[in-house]
């Protein structure tokens, strides 16, 4: 009632006034809104729910379910025990009772034997006369129970945190790369758009909005990022021919030299001369790099210079040539390295004094395909490689001959698709691509190391391929990043009672509400260049020439149109007009000028010139020289002859 009463009194009062009790929503209905419907199915004997989500397959149908377990079936589960001889009516129904037998109890089972005399004693004496089938046997019962005990303690063995799930957008490529510290408090995801997203769970609310973004390269997907072992800095290697350091908040520290692409020797380079395929930070060391490129050669890099690598690993090859090397790892201690060759070889190599581009180990046709991915174990045991030929193999460090197992039939068209370890090195996983055909999307798979058996698959998107994944030790959460031609993200798949801090953080925080006294004004751009002082004046190019075209403007005649005609004009119709076509024809017009001589026609005026003259005055005629005319050609040549 109290508090009835102070609420009614706090609505007469602003907003403001009073402190407000600040309602939180629980945390089981926090994470209920990000379960998985189809991640509760782990083995056969796990009821469906049937529900699927929203552009996924229902899991009520076997060919399309998205999480399939491979796993021994339970014969006898839990859900259906086995009957027994107290609770499961054998033989037919009994007949109505009567009120003796009311009073004694509900009968359960046959009705009971007639009375003495109708039958024989011996019979009465045994009460074994059953109607019906005999009861089973209760030692089958127990081995019933403890096949079910031991699928269950099989399926607890593994703790895959499948429960729920997140997905980190921002991208709008598929996401290639993914990083996340040792503490599991930043992830870092690169993406074919050119960028590099950073996500901090402590910062981070249920909006899932990275902090940073950064553009390495500019026109170059990034392919790899790789922390330092101390978090704080991290490598990023992108399409170009140099890699690039960061700090742990996304500013640039230095980027590597590149090397002279018009030497033929890779070891005078002082850099690589192609694109980077692939780069990984030194698991024990903070100022070592090692880096992998199209030009056919590894690098190791010391951050403290970023002018010229401090070794050059060439591979191995059948002929001289440069071949890509698609990948490269460390082992856990950082005194061997591993590289996937574009010919499909496996070379391994010892950092040891003395050590050279001569590998110690070598296997010449791992791969049908290019090798997109190579892990160590950490007891330097098993090495893992995965390929665009569809498969995961298991190697065995100490017999390289051959594989101990090869997983077939994982698509993959991502040269960064990789392969990973659980956090005790029990369980493979690796992510596929979605084929064009196919009916299941992009998947996440699991595999047992030491049965070397398929454990579960996980759907993860229905239209999306799955490129790379991790399983964080610390956080007991899985990552995977997928995308595809128009969207990225990175799913992160965790359990409530298993996961610790992470996603678990995040998305129980809920986004800060705005506030009465929030005021953000819309941002005003001044551009100078735009105002009437800084404008540049409007170009008359147009005007001029139209005005070039009009006559009258332009002052200029009108010209004469070709071919003959009559007073300075030439007709239209014939090159003449109607009327003077006509007068033509009759002979009315006769045009002399065509056919006369100029000089005729000049002294025909000579005489008349002289009686009568009219330019020149009279008062000059006695003074004016004489006109001598210049003889005609004819007459010259009369002459001539005449001599």
């Amino acid at each position: 009632m109290e508090d009835d009463e102070l609420e009614a009194m706090r609505a007469h009062f602003p907003l403001s006034f009073g402190k407000t009790s600040k309602v939180s929503a629980p945390i089981e209905s926090i994470h209920s809104a990000t379960r998985r419907t189809d991640a509760g199915v782990s083995s056969d004997s796990k009821p469906n729910s049937g529900k699927s989500e929203p552009g996924f397959p229902s899991l009520s149908s076997s060919s399309s379910s998205w999480i399939q377990s491979v796993r021994r079936p339970n014969r006898n589960p839990k859900s259906s025990p086995a009957p027994s001889e107290d609770d499961v009516s054998i033989g037919p129904p009994p007949p109505p009772t009567t009120q003796e037998e009311e009073d004694d109890g509900d009968m359960v089972g046959p009705p009971p034997p007639p009375p003495k005399g109708s039958v024989n004693d011996s019979d009465d004496e045994e009460g074994e006369d059953m109607i019906g089938p005999p009861p089973p046997p209760p030692a089958q019962v127990d081995s019933d129970e403890d096949e079910d005990d031991v699928d269950e303690e099989e399926e607890n063995r593994y703790k895959i945190p499948l429960s729920n799930e997140i997905q980190l957008k921002g991208h709008t490529k598929i996401v290639s790369c993914l990083a996340v510290d040792n503490a599991g408090a930043r992830v870092l995801s690169g993406s074919y758009d050119y960028t590099v997203r950073m996500y901090d769970f402590q910062g981070m609310n249920s909006r899932l909005q990275s902090f940073r973004q950064i553009e390495p390269s500019e026109g170059h997907q990034v392919r790899s990022l790789s922390w330092s072992p101390t978090s704080g800095q991290f490598l990023c290697v992108t399409g170009s021919a140099q890699a690039k350091i960061y700090d742990r908040d996304g500013l640039t520290l230095g980027e590597f030299m590149k090397g002279d692409m018009y030497i033929r020797d890779l070891k005078n380079t002082k850099g690589h001369i192609c694109g980077l395929t692939y780069g990984e930070w030194h698991p024990k060391n903070k100022e070592t790099i090692l880096t992998s490129s199209e030009d056919g050669s590894l690098r190791i890099w010391d951050v403290n210079n970023f002018l010229s690598q401090t070794q050059v690993i060439k591979p191995k090859l059948a002929r001289p040539g440069r071949i890509p090397v698609t990948t490269c790892a460390w082992d856990r201690e950082g005194k061997r390295i591993a590289g996937g060759i574009g010919d499909g070889s496996i070379q391994i190599w010892s950092l040891k004094p003395g050590w050279g581009s001569r590998p110690d180990i070598y296997v010449g046709k791992a791969h049908t395909d290019d090798i997109t991915s190579v892990k160590f174990s950490s007891d330097g045991r098993i090495l893992l490689s995965r390929s665009f030929d569809g498969s995961l193999k298991v190697w065995d460090l100490r017999q390289m001959k051959e594989a101990l197992k090869a997983f077939d039939g994982l698509p993959n068209y991502y040269p960064q698709t990789n392969v990973a370890f659980s956090p005790d090195e029990q369980i493979i996983l690796t992510g596929t691509s979605i084929e064009k055909d196919s009916t299941t999307g992009g998947l996440l798979c699991f595999y047992d190391r030491t049965k070397l058996e398929i454990v579960q698959k996980v759907g993860i998107s229905p239209t999306c391929s799955v490129v790379q994944c991790a399983w964080h030790p610390r956080l007991n959460q899985i990552f995977a990043t997928s995308g595809d031609k128009s969207q990225g993200g990175t799913h992160i798949l965790y359990d409530p009672t298993q996961s610790e801090r992470g996603a678990c953080v995040c998305v129980a925080r809920a986004p800060r509400k705005k506030s009465v006294d929030d005021y953000q004004p819309e941002p005003v751009i001044h551009n100078p260049h735009a105002l009437p002082l800084f404008r540049d004046a409007p170009s008359r190019k147009r005007q001029r020439e139209k005005t070039l075209k009009d006559p009258l403007k332009a002052h200029k005649p009108e010209i004469p149109m070709t071919g003959p005609g009559h007073g300075g004009r030439v007709g239209t119709t014939g090159s003449s007009l109607l009327t003077q076509y006509l007068l033509k024809q009759g002979g009315m017009i006769k045009e002399t000028w065509m056919e006369e001589d100029p000089r005729e026609a000049i002294l025909k005026y000579a005489e008349v010139a002289v009686k009568d003259p009219k330019f020149i005055a009279p008062a000059y005629s006695q003074t004016q020289p004489e006109t001598i005319f210049a003889k005609s050609d004819d007459e010259e040549e009369e002459g001539d002859v005449k001599k």
